[in-house]
């Protein structure tokens, strides 16, 4: 059997999650720029000027936050499949395995990036804590086949995890604005 053949459309219920998680950071996205552009209070934000990625920038990047970047990927396109495909089907539990790893790199990762607040943990490292603990209980709940909990956890992981994410990587000054926006 395909991995195509197992793949079905998104439900409402997914589209609506996905574009209420997704259409906000878009916009926030869109207009950032634009609500601070009037203040005059000294702050100097970044300019907003979208562009393709900056592939000298990308090579002088940290390891760390390559494989960090590489794995959030993986793990935001297999997430993406995994969350409208058919459930406890063996593609869906390869894909998951697959998944639980990218995740759990990401946050290992995550530990060893400290651009924020240089030298020391800042608030987005809450949320690697909580993936840190998290995705190993999701993973039990599945080998227990409690369904609904497995669902509860990794449904927020993935959405709360990568929407939560991205409004950091989107602020002005970040990695992804450097790259793509700045």
């Amino acid at each position: 059997m395909s991995l195509m053949s197992q793949i079905r459309p998104p439900s409402r219920k997914m589209t609506l999650a996905l574009a209420l998680t997704v259409g906000p950071l878009i916009v926030v996205a869109a207009i950032l720029p634009g609500l601070f552009s009037g203040l005059s209070t000294g702050l100097a934000l970044p300019a907003f000027r979208p562009h393709a990625p900056d592939l000298e920038f990308l090579a002088a990047t940290s390891p760390v936050i390559l494989v960090h970047l590489a794995f959030g990927l993986l793990a935001l396109l297999i997430g993406a499949i995994l969350m409208t495909g058919r459930k406890g089907a063996r593609m869906h539990r390869i894909l998951g395995w697959g998944w639980v790893v990218a995740v759990g790199i990401v946050a290992s990762t995550s530990l060893f990036i400290k651009t924020l607040n240089p030298g020391h943990f800042s608030l987005i490292h809450l949320l690697s804590g909580y993936v840190i603990i998290a995705l190993p209980l999701a993973v039990a709940a599945a080998r227990r086949h409690d369904v609904e909990r497995h669902r509860r956890y990794m449904t927020g992981l993935f959405i709360g995890g990568f929407a939560v994410n991205l409004i950091f990587v989107l602020l002005p000054g970040r990695f992804f604005w450097n790259l793509f926006l700045g």
